[in-house]
């Protein structure tokens, strides 16, 4: 099992989508163990968003995510960064696919409402900066009925 760190960003909080994003994951098959709603501190965008901190984007883009709150959520399943990812649709609304949470509801490049870890390194580092409390370990019992164990054999 992977887990991932989704952000809900703050033109996904403003624009009132963050029960449709929880619900696509939820129906999904996915299992929520973080959620906290908060305004994200300037060290905290810093350090998440350090990779970029060289581009010339880099100071708006850590205005952005600080100019309103954000969701910030924890999710886990089997292949859960690659199964999140997908369900985001690719960076530019304009051309993500229907059915995505960016194709349907996502104009643009910059506003695009959702950030997903982009691999096991990057959810290990995003989860630590955001949940640095750890997460929620518990049996969800409806997994039974989302995975069959005879696919992992």
């Amino acid at each position: 099992m992977q887990t991932t760190l989704v952000l809900v960003k703050p033109d996904g909080v403003q624009r009132g989508l963050v029960g449709e994003v929880i619900s696509r994951l939820e129906a999904k098959g996915l299992q929520l163990v973080g959620l906290k709603l908060m305004q994200a501190p300037r060290e905290l965008l810093e350090a998440h968003y350090s990779d970029h901190k060289e581009r010339p984007f880099f100071p708006g883009l850590v205005a952005f995510m600080g100019s309103a709150p954000v969701v910030a959520m924890a999710w886990r399943g089997n292949g859960a960064i690659g199964v999140v990812r997908g369900i985001m649709g690719t960076t530019d609304g304009k051309e993500a696919a229907p059915g995505t949470i960016r194709g349907d509801f996502g104009m643009s490049r910059s506003y695009n409402l959702v950030h997903g870890s982009d691999g096991e390194e990057s959810a290990a580092k995003e989860l630590g900066l955001w949940f640095s409390e750890g997460t929620v370990d518990y049996d969800l019992a409806r997994l039974g009925w989302v995975y069959d164990a005879s696919e992992d054999a």
